[in-house]
């Protein structure tokens, strides 16, 4: 997984607000052939993105109760797992971004190989939030 090298400078400038009435969090699929799949990402795209299906439309969908927290020294954000119910989808990356701030990027997560979902549901479990574990950390 990849935090996106703008948003690290955005971050720094105050343009992120992760606080629980803050800004829009939300998290789109894309496939194999995507090329959003490294830092330099700043923006989400439609280009590659997976085809709508089932509960899941093009945008992706938002990211539901960001907590933002520390563990020891580092700072780290969490969120609800995101399920995308009664689609067929294959995807590879997501990408996490800011749908209230012009759609700045936050992070690529790669998945490793294609995952996918017949007809069923189709789950992006984020890990516990801690320091070595958490999708975003600030150390």
């Amino acid at each position: 997984n990849t935090v996106c090298t703008s948003f690290k400078s955005e971050l720094l400038s105050g343009v992120h607000d992760f606080a629980t009435a803050g800004d829009t969090f939300k998290l789109s699929l894309y496939t194999s052939s995507s090329t959003i799949n490294n830092a330099s990402t700043t923006v989400y795209t439609t280009s590659d993105e997976v085809a709508d299906s089932g509960s899941y439309a093009a945008g992706g969908g938002s990211l539901a109760n960001q907590a933002v927290s520390t563990d020891g020294t580092t700072a780290i954000v969490d969120f609800d797992d995101l399920s995308f119910t009664s689609a067929t989808i294959t995807a590879r990356y997501a990408l996490i971004y800011n749908s209230t701030d012009s759609n700045k990027a936050v992070c690529v997560l790669d998945f490793g190989s294609d995952q996918t979902s017949t007809s069923g549901t189709f789950t992006i479990q984020f890990p516990s939030a801690g320091a070595s574990t958490a999708i975003i950390r600030v150390a």
